[in-house]
């Protein structure tokens, strides 16, 4: 690798993707496309409804998600992942997969060590 450590933009794109409903919140509309935000909250069990708009507008401000307002009543407002967005879909997917190696790496060391002690 050659990433001089004091030029890493790794801490900018973290600032981005941090969070616990972040990279969830992308998947869903990488998957599902445009979502009205009664569709998002309802996929996201767990998330109140003050977090989602609070994350949302963090990734709308990095144009990674693109808010749309129906002038109707009642308002109807869709989000969907944009163009630019989309350059995440194989940074998401890559930490998806270590991840779940990861979990597993963690599982077998957790069965060595119960093993061992037996």
């Amino acid at each position: 690798m050659n990433i001089e450590p004091e030029q890493c933009r790794v801490e900018d794109a973290l600032g981005i993707l941090v969070g616990k409903w972040k990279p969830i919140i992308l998947l869903h509309l990488l998957k599902n496309g445009t979502q009205r935000f009664s569709e998002m909250k309802r996929s996201l069990p767990g998330i109140t409804q003050k977090m989602l708009t609070k994350q949302l507008r963090e990734l709308e401000d990095e144009d990674i998600v693109e808010r749309v307002i129906y002038p109707q009543v009642p308002p109807k407002v869709e989000y969907s992942i944009t163009e630019y967005g989309r350059s995440l879909e194989p940074i998401l997917h890559a930490m998806h997969e270590w991840g779940t190696k990861h979990t597993l790496h963690k599982m077998q060391k957790i069965n060595q060590t119960s093993v061992q002690s037996n």
